[in-house]
């Protein structure tokens, strides 16, 4: 602002000194003009007379030549000053002997400038001759430039003046208004050195503030720490679980040990296969651990064109391994899509394994998938004691399980996380419809993203190796959550 109002106040005022410049120049020029006017006439406009001298001629030239503030008339004669108008000046140029030197002994119309005690004084010096006469005279108009540029001073330092309280205002009003609009920025830096490794509990202030970029900013922050307040409580909380879960099969190892006798056969096989089946959960546990771990990753889900049909015929077919349960496929997708058919078959499998913990011999476990608008269902629907409320909305978390009355798998609690992280993975969720006694249908809820196109579909996948139309394969997309039998979950 400062280096505005300066330019602002150079170009002005120099463009009213090159003004006044061009004013004095012409009007140097018109009494010149006027001179020369009354030299031509040869006849005395106050007597009626010819000149009798060149004295007279340069009287009268100053006589009925009135001179404008800070303008000066002079007459010289031989070289001698004789003449001058009665305006006041700033100095007598009559009484300066260097300044008469310059202009008295012009030889023809001479214009310049002459530095004198008040500053440059711009003049025009013109030779006067009388016929009859042998006198040379001179005739000078002269400016007080310096006087005359005053009042372009007085704008500039005016304009100095005026900016410079301007500046000042201006400075102290954006003082003002900088502390309140960064405010916030210092309150984002205080509740940040607040912030320790122990208490993530500071929030910036943000209530009763007009909704602007840096109240955004304040509630984005807000945000993140909630983000991360919850990150470190879920990871201690993560510690804990894996901690307490670990220690409980080390104990039974240890404590098995402590009592073994190694001179009894049975015993010592017995402990064996103790420590065996213990030691296979915590390596199982451990494995689920670093796949948790690595769902954190970006590349944990490699997305690559995958039929839908076909991965979901094969995992229908793996599943059926698990327990002697009533399977049932609902339906298939048929479409290509990008989705990472190795961690889809993973957690599919993991959900079905859940339905059969869950349920006994006999039992109904349906599996299958559809499209729905631009969302693929892959589904698991058990016929097994379902799920509390209570406990539908905490069975997702590490180390959780139900308190159905179920009874109690040899799993960590690990399988339903893993489930989500691989749905979160792929850009989508995991819903749950469960009601106690009618079973648990647990969707995952996935984008359907087209894969490339291909130039030729390799098989018909309703047909089976035979040739044969598989029925169940042929059989239109079902509802995500079918109805099975009389009682079954909705």
């Amino acid at each position: 602002m400062l280096l505005a109002l300066a330019l602002v106040t150079l170009v002005t005022w120099r463009l009213l000194v090159r003004a006044t410049d061009e004013r004095m120049d012409v009007a140097l020029e018109a009494e010149v003009e006027e001179f020369r006017r009354i030299v031509a006439g040869t006849v005395d406009p106050a007597t009626g007379r010819p000149f009798e001298s060149v004295s007279d001629v340069l009287q009268t030239m100053i006589t009925y030549n009135l001179a404008r503030p800070n303008e000066k008339f002079l007459g010289y004669v031989d070289g001698e000053y004789r003449f001058q108008s009665r305006i006041e000046a700033p100095v007598l140029l009559s009484e300066d002997a260097d300044f008469a030197e310059l202009v008295g002994s012009a030889s023809e119309p001479t214009a310049g400038r002459y530095a004198s005690g008040a500053g440059e004084v711009r003049y025009l010096a013109v030779p006067v001759d009388l016929e009859g006469d042998p006198a040379r005279g001179v005739a000078v108009v002269a400016y007080f430039a310096d006087q005359e540029r005053q009042a372009a001073d007085d704008t500039a330092q005016l304009m100095l003046g005026v900016g410079a309280v301007t500046a000042l205002l201006a400075a102290g009003g954006a003082w003002v208004v900088a502390g309140r609009v960064l405010a916030p920025v210092r309150a984002v830096a205080t509740t940040a050195q607040g912030i320790t490794e122990t208490d993530l509990s500071g929030r910036i202030p943000v209530e009763g503030r007009p909704a602007d970029e840096l109240t955004d900013l304040a509630r984005a922050v807000n945000a993140m720490l909630d983000r991360v307040e919850n990150g470190v409580a879920a990871q201690r909380r993560f510690l804990d679980d894996a901690g307490h879960e670990l220690r409980t099969p080390i104990t039974i190892v240890r404590g098995h040990l402590e009592v073994l006798d190694p001179a009894d056969p049975g015993d010592v096989r017995q402990t064996v296969a103790l420590v065996d089946d213990e030691l296979e959960r915590m390596n199982r546990m451990v494995s689920e651990l670093l796949l948790l771990a690595r769902a954190e990753q970006p590349e944990f889900v490699r997305v690559q064109p995958a039929d839908v049909a076909a991965l979901t015929r094969e995992v229908f077919g793996n599943v059926r391994r698990l327990g002697e349960r009533d399977w049932q496929l609902g339906g298939v997708a048929r479409a290509d899509l990008l989705l990472d058919p190795q961690r889809l078959a993973q957690a599919v499998v993991a959900l079905a394994d859940n339905a059969v913990q869950h349920t006994r011999p006999g039992d109904r476990i349906t599996l299958g998938s559809r499209l729905s608008g631009d969302r693929l269902l892959v589904w698991v629907d058990d016929a097994g004691p379902g799920i509390a409320p209570a406990d539908q909305d905490r069975i997702f978390e590490r180390f959780a399980r139900g308190s159905s009355g179920a009874r109690r798998s040899d799993g960590a609690g690990l399988g339903l996380s893993i489930v989500q992280a691989i749905a979160a993975g792929h850009g989508g969720s995991v819903e749950l419809h469960s009601r106690p006694g009618e079973g648990a249908t647990f969707t995952l809820v996935l984008p359907a993203r087209p894969a490339p196109p291909r130039n030729a579909y390799p098989e018909d996948l309703t047909a089976g190796v035979d040739g044969t139309v598989d029925e169940a394969l042929a059989t239109p997309p079902l509802d995500p959550r079918p109805v099975p039998t009389e009682g079954g979950p909705r």
